[in-house]
């Protein structure tokens, strides 16, 4: 009998970290707003989400554990961007797993 490990690729246990860490609408949205400006502090997100800061700020830990935003403390705040050599390597992923091509 083949084992699971055996047959599950590099490719497809990536895109499950990234899928399960976009797989929330909050996420989704925190990814977009940040794809759309250099870096953004998670005080000003807070500002943005009608949700307490302890639930952005896991949010924020599942996207960070993904490796698809990074953060930077200054105190006292911390600053959110987007890893763009992983979102690239996930836009990639997802596209090729989805049958389209990189743009």
């Amino acid at each position: 009998m083949t084992k699971v490990e055996e047959i599950i690729t590099n490719d497809q246990q990536r895109i499950a970290r990234y899928a399960k860490a976009l797989g929330h609408p909050i996420r989704m949205y925190v990814m977009e707003l940040l794809s759309k400006q250099s870096c953004c502090y998670s005080g000003d997100l807070s500002e943005e989400l009608p949700i307490a800061k302890s639930t952005l700020s896991q949010h924020l830990k599942e996207l960070k554990d993904a490796g698809l935003i990074q953060g930077e403390i200054e105190t006292p705040r911390i600053k959110y961007c987007i890893n763009k050599e992983n979102w690239e390597e996930a836009k990639s992923l997802f596209n090729k797993f989805l049958g389209t091509k990189d743009k």
